[in-house]
């Protein structure tokens, strides 16, 4: 007897497909969505049926690169795979993925698209060699600075006795300059070994924090240089001590004013991820501070080690000051995350969030 596939208890194959956790999208010829899964809506941040129908260009903020794609896969009538490919949804173009795109041409040149998110796996790659990378910058750091520390304090006392034994203040003006300079590296290996003392959290709301770094940083900005906020009112009260949140928050702030140079854009943000991972742990809920300026970018040699002392590419800089907002961040259970590129530079400061039990009346 021929299979009936109305029959009860069949199974509909694009009620199954919604099931996948790879994205699935056929486009026809125009590139026009024409059927899509539950996990491509939620790739794209639109739901299914308002994808329907629309050009799939237009629902990516750099819709032109996939476009591309479909042309030569339709051009070629031959399967395409892409590794590590960029993906933002244009309803939140703050939302960044990796993704691993098959392109596989069918009946009427349409394309059909299989988008598997390697964000998460990427991610937890990532944090962890960046807590592996704080770890042990931080025992270089305060090994470097104590061996610098002792030496300092008996250059310092040196030019001290000098200075009482010298005859002339025009003499004992290079015996200051002596002292000073020693005092300025002092302060700089200080600033090496980081925070030490324990964190004092308590309920904060982030944004007075995030209005407080933005006073300071307008206050040293160049008047070319634009410094906007934008907030989620949603965040909650988070568990976080204060001074050292706003002296993170100030150095990422720094960090992207002084390489804007003279003008530029300076965007602080807050949003809540959901399902996010700091290192290799999951977690519901994160706030995710994000400061984004639109200079140059970070330089690709300093990729891998932009979160070592330091370690900078501005004359004139310490390179302390990613490194000890990165120390602030696993101090709080959270990680500082980057992207960068010519024109879009992310700072990412993300702190899982801790859920609230209020008491009874």
């Amino acid at each position: 007897m021929p299979h009936d596939s109305t029959a009860a208890g069949a199974i509909d194959p694009p009620a199954v497909l919604d099931l996948l956790a790879t994205a699935v999208i056929i486009v026809d010829a125009g590139g026009v969505v024409r059927w899509l899964n539950a996990a491509a809506g939620d790739l794209l941040a639109t739901g299914p049926a308002a994808a329907r129908g629309r050009r799939l260009a237009t629902l990516l903020a750099d819709g032109g690169r996939l476009d591309s794609l479909l042309v030569r896969c339709r051009a070629s009538g031959e399967p395409l795979a892409m590794r590590g490919f960029e993906l933002a949804p244009a309803a939140r173009g703050d939302s960044q993925h990796l993704a691993d795109i098959t392109l596989t041409p069918v009946a009427d040149a349409s394309v059909l698209l299989e988008i598997a998110d390697t964000t998460r796996p990427s991610r937890i790659t990532r944090d962890t060699a960046l807590l592996a990378q704080q770890g042990g910058s931080r025992v270089m750091a305060r090994q470097l600075a104590h061996e610098i520390k002792n030496p300092l304090g008996g250059l310092r006392g040196a030019a001290q006795l000098l200075e009482r034994e010298l005859p002339s203040d025009e003499l004992r003006e290079y015996t200051r300059v002596i002292i000073g300079e020693a005092d300025r590296l002092c302060a700089l290996v200080d600033s090496l070994l980081g925070p030490a003392r324990p964190i004092r959290r308590e309920p904060i709301n982030v944004h007075e924090l995030i209005d407080h770094v933005y006073r300071l940083a307008r206050a040293e900005a160049p008047a070319a240089v634009a410094i906007e906020r934008d907030y989620d009112p949603s965040l909650p009260l988070l568990a976080l001590d204060r001074d050292l949140m706003v002296q993170a928050m100030l150095n990422l702030a720094r960090n992207a004013v002084q390489a804007l140079g003279e003008r530029g854009a300076l965007t602080m943000r807050s949003r809540a991820l959901t399902h996010a991972t700091i290192g290799a742990e999951r977690h519901r809920i994160v706030a995710s501070l994000q400061f984004e300026d639109n200079g140059p970018g970070v330089p690709a040699e300093l990729g891998e080690t932009i979160f070592y002392p330091l370690v900078t590419a501005r004359a004139g800089g310490t390179g302390l000051g990613l490194a000890v907002a990165q120390d602030i961040a696993t101090r709080h259970g959270g990680i500082i995350e980057f992207d960068s590129r010519p024109g879009r530079t992310v700072f990412s400061l993300l702190l899982p969030m801790e859920e609230r039990h209020d008491e009874a009346a």
